[in-house]
C-alpha cells in the first residue's frame, strides 16, 4: 500500500479465531468512522484502541509471529528493504 510493506496476519491462527478477529477489526474501523463524523474524541480514542487490539491479536502489529529471526519490515518503504527488487518486478514499481 503506497509503497509500504504491511505485515500479514499470523497464518497459524485457527480459521474461526481469525474470522472473529477480522470481524472485530472491521467493527472497530467502522466505529472510527462514526467517531470521526461525530467529532467525538473519546469515542475515537476507544475505537482506535480497539483497532490496535484486533491488529495485535491478528499478529499484524506487536510482537512478530514468525520464528526464523527475520527482521520486521512492517510499515517500511519497500524501496528501502531487501524486498525492493522483488516489488519492482511485481508491480512495475517506478520508485514512488
Amino acid at each position: 500500500m503506497r509503497g509500504r510493506l504491511w505485515r500479514a496476519a499470523d497464518p497459524a491462527l485457527p480459521a474461526d479465531q481469525h474470522e472473529r478477529l477480522v470481524h472485530a477489526l472491521m467493527a472497530a474501523r467502522r466505529a472510527v468512522g462514526v467517531a470521526l463524523r461525530a467529532h467525538d474524541t473519546a469515542a475515537l480514542r476507544a475505537a482506535r484502541d480497539d483497532v490496535d487490539a484486533a491488529k495485535q491479536a491478528l499478529g499484524e502489529r506487536g510482537a512478530v509471529w514468525w520464528t526464523d529471526g527475520a527482521p520486521d519490515w512492517n510499515r517500511h518503504l519497500v524501496r528501502n528493504t531487501p524486498y525492493a527488487e522483488w516489488h519492482r518486478g511485481l508491480v512495475g514499481d517506478t520508485g514512488r
